[in-house]
């Protein structure tokens, strides 16, 4: 493993833009109703850098009142302005944002390695795929149509009728955003939501607020009528329980972990809002005997450490058949080892820190009772010195089914191998769907009737073919089992914003 042992003053190892630096001297502050607010109770907490530990900016962090306020703002804003919009006037003030997010890509990036520790290679993707984002949904909102349909067989036995259906905004939507990839998880929310027509109250991870600040900033720049996003920045138990359970909200959308996603089952009750959830995964990537090697390897290595292993769809569960698994792990870990660690801003940096010192604390922890548990630690593992929350990534072999390694989600760079002999498809696949996750899961093999005949048994609401992770802004995106609710991304994005209202018109009697 290549690493740097990290000075604590990130402005000695990197380059900043002056534009980024610039941001991060404003004060950062709540956004209800166009306004910058401090919040009714003022309090505040810093943002730090997770590859350095070195604080970013104080950001001001909204209480229930706050949230209350700007669902109110979000209300008033529904009934007025944004409803008077057409569905073409909607789409141009999306793509004229989608143009302001590529002309600010650079800051973007920047803040989103800063504050979460990514790469700047994955960050710099994740920029130029929400300014597509805000461009897709502008042309989904200039296609929002209704049908005709046969009327009802007992109005039109009495007379001529004409039937339809009408799709209309579910209303004001509460958007509740993890720390991991923070301004993607926002925008495949809000563009969708606004393109639908509703208005938004967002609550971002209070580790990681800046880039939807800016992002913020943009909405007002480029002329989003006030009260139409909201912005609130806040905790979890406190903001964001507020905002699931608000009875004048009409839908909540959580991405994060499944334990929390339930809190938000429950806080929504109380007026039965809608719910969307993109909760978590343990995916499945199966190793078939004929599989491309010199494909699989880089492939694997991907599946499981991209953003360092923080993200849902991870694939951590690794099935390798026995003819090959040898040879693979052999591989795995010699490039492994070339993966270069440090500061999301070096170049060449493919891994970064993780979030902070209580989530490395949890990961060290899985490694740790991935031992004791009886399996065998490879690779890695080891917290790297200096101010920075880094982790080698983890590589384990001989694992099985009862282990925590292979049963919970880590959230880190933890791989856990199993070595299978059988080509039974329906054993492989009883194995794959062996979790109460279905998320996500990849398939390797040069044979193609193997390919689909296996993708076709495995649980889950995204599976690849040779490849892992293959999401886009047109491809649905979601889980089965306790993966979540619903799908995010591609049309099925759209829908979940909107209601379908049908209509019947009794015109004149027949004659």
């Amino acid at each position: 493993m290549q690493s740097d042992i990290l000075d604590p003053s990130w402005s000695g190892i990197v380059h900043v833009s002056d534009a980024t630096k610039a941001f991060l001297a404003q004060p950062h502050k709540l956004l209800i109703n166009g306004e910058h607010t401090e919040g009714v109770k003022g309090n505040t907490l810093n943002s730090y850098d997770p590859a350095t530990g070195e604080k970013l900016a104080t950001v001001c962090i909204g209480t229930e009142e706050d949230i209350d306020n700007a669902v109110k703002a979000a209300r008033a804003a529904f009934n007025g302005p944004w409803s008077a919009l057409s569905h073409f006037d909607r789409a141009k003030l999306l793509k004229k944002l989608a143009v302001a997010i590529a002309e600010h890509a650079e800051v973007f990036t920047e803040l989103e390695v800063l504050d979460n520790g990514m790469p700047r290679f994955i960050a710099a993707l994740t920029v130029e795929n929400i300014s597509e984002m805000f461009d897709y949904y502008a042309g989904c909102a200039q296609h929002i149509e209704g049908t005709t349909t046969q009327p009802p067989r007992h109005v039109a036995m009495e007379a001529e009728a004409l039937t339809y259906t009408l799709k209309e905004p579910v209303g004001v939507a509460g958007l509740i955003v993890p720390w991991n990839v923070p301004i993607s998880t926002a925008v495949l929310k809000l563009a969708p939501a606004l393109a639908a027509g509703c208005t938004v109250v967002v609550k971002p991870s209070e580790e990681t607020p800046l880039s939807i600040l800016l992002l913020g900033q943009l909405l007002k720049e480029t002329g989003f009528p006030d009260g139409v996003v909201n912005i609130v920045n806040g905790y979890g138990h406190d903001a964001g329980a507020r905002l699931s359970a608000h009875p004048d909200v009409d839908k909540v959308s959580f991405t994060g972990s499944t334990a929390t996603g339930r809190k938000v089952i429950s806080a929504a009750m109380g007026n039965l809002k809608k719910v969307s959830l993109e909760l978590g995964g343990k995916s499945p990537v199966v190793v078939m005997p004929d599989a491309d090697v010199e494909l699989v390897i880089p492939g694997i290595a991907l599946a499981t450490f991209f953003l360092q292993g923080q993200n849902c769809m991870a694939g951590t569960r690794i099935f390798i058949h026995e003819s090959l698994h040898d040879e693979v792990v052999e591989k795995l870990i010699a490039f492994t080892s070339s993966l270069k660690i440090g500061h999301g801003l070096q170049p060449e940096t493919f891994l970064g820190p993780l979030i902070s010192a209580g989530h490395k604390e949890k990961v060290l922890g899985y490694i740790s009772k991935g031992q004791e548990e009886g399996a065998k630690l490879v690779y890695g593992g080891r917290p790297l010195a200096g101010n920075g929350h880094f982790v080698e990534p983890a590589i384990f072999t001989g694992c099985h089914r009862d282990m925590a390694i292979v049963r919970e989600e880590i959230f880190g760079p933890v791989m856990a191998i199993q070595s299978f002999s059988t080509t039974n498809l329906d054993e492989i696949a009883a194995m794959a769907n062996d979790t109460e996750y279905g998320l996500s899961g990849s398939v390797w093999t040069e044979s193609l009737s193997t390919a689909h005949a296996l993708v076709a048994r495995i649980r889950a609401g995204q599976v690849s073919v040779n490849c892992h992770g293959a999401i886009g802004t047109n491809i649905p995106f979601g889980g089965y089992g306790q993966s979540g609710w619903g799908r995010e991304f591609g049309r099925e994005g759209l829908d979940a914003y909107l209601e379908t209202k049908a209509v019947t018109a009794r015109l004149s009697a027949r004659q």
